[in-house]
């Protein structure tokens, strides 16, 4: 398994400007890859800055960079400025996460301007040595060292500068008065100012400093304060007032009325976000400000009198930008893994702990407001790690199983640590990609089949069915016979399967009589790159079909004729010939019946199931001179098929020398015949004495009817004497009952005896009957 670590941070540093190609570092080079245990073959970049600006190599991690970087546009004028980059290296057995730091360092490349050629300043000239007068500062783009470090001022008799450093580090300058003017000498001065930056070799700006010296005027403004620092959150908004300036000039009239105005040296910037009322000296907020952008504002403000010769005095005002929570986090996902329309794919045979996507965190806010907490929701299977600062990475805790679950929809939530907090919420999708980890499976372990011979060749026999949970051509079932030998021929001369279908055809035409019964395996097997691949049984049973007549073995035919011997002295019963035949289907299809078809003389009986011929009396050889019968052999298939056969007999006049004579032994059929004969005898003997005794009981019947009213008395008389009587009386009436119950039944042995004669005229076994019947009447 795989193991994951982070935490690693490797610091760098390029200068601007400098050429694409430029080789920065080889992380390979770098110490944590010094031990032989943990090679590392592959670096792959996670995050950067902008796409094109560094270069990796794949192979060793060397960093080159992709195009010219301009510090200041990407850092503007921020004194650190660091590019984060997040690099993943592997191994066998070894995934590292590693952060590099990779510092831009500023170069010479910007010359410090003013923003115009000339500037033009007016003083009293009654201003006392001392007097400063704020010029316009001077812009470079550089930072630090790069950046103005100095200010010079053409050589003159009244005016010096002295050079200032504001809270940000930013440099300005103002004109001081060291000699006293007098108008009436000299009204104006032309100044040159120069600004240097501290680079090697230092550029340079200038611009003109006209000075125009004014006629007296008594007393300039004076501020309150000759410096105010304010305090403002960022989020105030436009036209909140930052504060009320004041300043007071004890002169008169037109001398005595004050402006307020920003002085020459602010910047544009500042012009932009900040506005002065001229005559209250209210200074409020005109623009948006930003924490993030900048947290603090420096400039002055004048107060001018409004006499012909104005005098001014300047307040430097310090803004200070509180931070407060107005950013929420935001949320990078950089995934390991491929991403096709936002959405992520992981192995499912990815280890537990394996790394998914890093997920990199900023909030613009500063303190606790810039402090980010993020939390993973979605499924268990998944788990942030921190990385290093803001960022973090989506590990697995188990092992993944597509079959189980395909696709993966968690939550990202990035919560800051303000008052109140802000949070960004992300949606992020892990789709499961398959493995080809699961072997075909079919839908029974065995196949039992049935197929009737003399099927046609390719006759559909079954669909054979195997289903593979996997996905694309890890799923895609194909099917092929286990070659084998049936009967020393290749199962494929049998059999056949579609490989994309899984129906299996037989090849040809199947006969029972020659194969009972196909035993072969069918495999499935998967479209995976390592295939994977599963067996079954398959038994197909050749089903009889009643397609073979049956064949006389005994007596040789020829043309279906067959002669055979007969004594003409050969008694009843005398065993002829045993017919022998054979039928080579199966079951009932091979079941054989022995008939005789056609016998004139009536002289032959058969027994059906063991095909035995014997005579059914004593030859007459003068009326059986010419002898034939024909029989048929049936099986007992649906339809039954047959074979006749015509036999003729020779009479001779004795046995043959070398066969034994046999009797055969009246058979049970035979039996049963002969019983049912002597069985109608006997009801018609009894019959005739049911019609006698009926005669009897009809003359009894009359002479009951003449003791009737004898009977009646006795009755009358019985009752009268008690119960005495009953018993003899009860006997009477049994008596009588009796007479009346023979009677009836003697009527229906008559109707029964009527009925077995009817049946019996229907056979030719009752017409022996009949005769039987006849004899034993005379």
């Amino acid at each position: 398994m795989t193991s994951l670590s982070f935490g690693e941070i490797a610091h760098y540093y390029i200068y601007e400007e400098e050429a694409p190609g430029t080789v920065i570092a080889v992380l390979s080079d770098h110490p944590m890859f010094n031990s032989t245990e943990r090679p590392a073959t592959n670096f792959r970049l996670m995050k950067q800055f902008n796409n094109s600006v560094i270069h990796i190599q794949e192979s060793d991690g060397q960093l080159t960079i992709g195009e010219t970087i301009d510090r200041e546009k990407i850092c503007r004028q921020s004194p650190n400025c660091i590019l984060a980059l997040d690099v993943i290296s592997f191994s066998k057995d070894q995934l590292q996460l590693i952060n590099v730091k990779l510092e831009v360092r500023d170069i010479n490349d910007n010359s410090p301007h003013f923003p115009s050629s000339e500037m033009h300043v007016d003083i009293s000239e009654s201003s006392s040595v001392g007097t400063r007068i704020p010029l316009q500062i001077a812009i470079d783009e550089d930072t630090g060292t790069n950046s103005i470090q100095n200010y010079e001022i053409s050589s003159n008799s009244h005016f010096a500068i002295d050079v200032l450093t504001r809270a940000d580090g930013g440099k300005y300058v103002d004109l001081v008065l060291i000699k006293e003017l007098d108008r009436e000498s000299k009204s104006a001065y032309t100044l040159e100012l120069v600004a240097m930056d501290g680079g090697s070799p230092p550029l340079s700006g200038n611009t003109v400093v006209n000075v125009r010296v004014l006629d007296f005027n008594d007393n300039s403004p004076v501020f309150e304060k000759s410096a105010v620092i304010v305090d403002i959150m960022e989020d105030a908004p436009v036209g909140y007032l930052l504060l009320d300036l004041n300043a007071e000039d004890p002169d008169e009239g037109s001398n005595g009325e004050i402006i307020y105005s920003f002085s020459p040296q602010v910047s544009p910037e500042v012009r932009q976000l900040f506005k002065i009322d001229p005559k209250s000296g209210g200074v409020t907020l005109e623009g948006r400000i930003d924490f993030e952008i900048k947290q603090t504002y420096q400039f002055d403000v004048q107060a001018q009198d409004l006499s012909p010769n104005p005098l001014t005095s300047n307040c430097k005002i310090t803004v200070n930008v509180i931070d407060v929570n107005d950013n929420a986090p935001t949320i990078s996902i950089t995934p390991l893994i491929s991403v096709n329309k936002g959405i992520a794919y992981l192995s499912e045979s990815a280890a537990m702990n394996s790394f998914v996507a890093l997920i990199s965190t900023t909030d613009k806010d500063s303190g606790s407001n810039s402090q980010v907490h993020c939390t993973l929701y979605g499924h268990e299977h998944f788990k942030l790690k921190q990385a290093y600062d803001d960022s973090f990475m989506i590990v697995t805790t188990s092992a993944l199983d597509r079959e189980k679950i395909a696709e993966y929809n968690l939550t990202l939530v990035a919560e800051d640590l303000g008052f109140p907090s802000l949070k960004t919420i992300k949606q992020y999708t892990i789709r499961v990609s398959d493995e080809n980890d699961n072997a075909p499976q079919f839908t029974k372990q065995i196949y039992e089949l049935s197929l009737l011979e003399n099927n046609p060749a390719g006759a559909y026999i079954t669909a054979l069915t195997a289903k593979d949970p996997d996905f694309g051509l890890n799923c895609k079932v194909s099917y092929k016979l286990v070659d084998a030998k049936i009967m020393g021929q290749s199962l494929s001369t049998f059999v056949a399967i579609d490989a994309e279908s899984g129906v299996l055809r037989a090849v040809r035409s199947l006969d029972y009589e020659k194969l009972k019964q196909l035993d072969f395996e069918v495999e499935a097997y998967d479209n995976g790159e390592l295939q994977l691949s599963t067996l079954t049984h398959v038994k197909i049973k050749i089903i009889d079909e009643n397609d073979n007549a049956p064949v006389i073995t005994f007596p040789f035919l020829d043309n279906g004729l067959a002669e055979v011997m007969l004594p003409v002295n050969a008694p009843q019963n005398y065993l002829v010939l045993q017919l022998k035949a054979t039928d080579i289907d199966d079951g009932l299809n091979g079941k054989l019946i022995y008939s005789i078809v056609q016998d004139n003389q009536k002289l032959f009986t058969m027994n059906r199931e063991s095909g035995e011929l014997t005579l059914t009396r004593k030859m007459d050889s003068l009326q059986d001179k010419d002898l034939s019968i024909e029989i048929a052999i049936y099986d007992s298939g649906k339809p039954p098929l047959q074979c006749n056969a015509t036999i003729t007999f020779i009479l001779t006049d004795s046995f043959p020398s070398n066969v034994e004579v046999v009797i055969m032994q009246t058979s049970a059929e035979e039996q049963q015949q002969m019983d049912l004969s002597i069985v109608f005898v006997a009801v018609l003997a009894g019959g005739c004495a049911l019609i006698l005794f009926a005669i009897l009981f009809v003359a009894c019947s009359c002479k009951n009817k003449s003791s009737n009213s004898k009977t009646d008395i006795e009755d009358q008389n019985m009752k009268e004497e008690g119960k005495d009587q009953l018993p003899s009386d009860t006997t009477k009436k049994t008596q009588s009952s009796s007479s009346i119950s023979q009677s009836e039944s003697c009527q229906l042995s008559l109707n029964t005896e009527s009925e077995n004669c009817s049946l019996a005229s229907r056979s030719d076994e009752c017409k022996d009957l009949t005769r039987a019947s006849q004899v034993s009447n005379k």
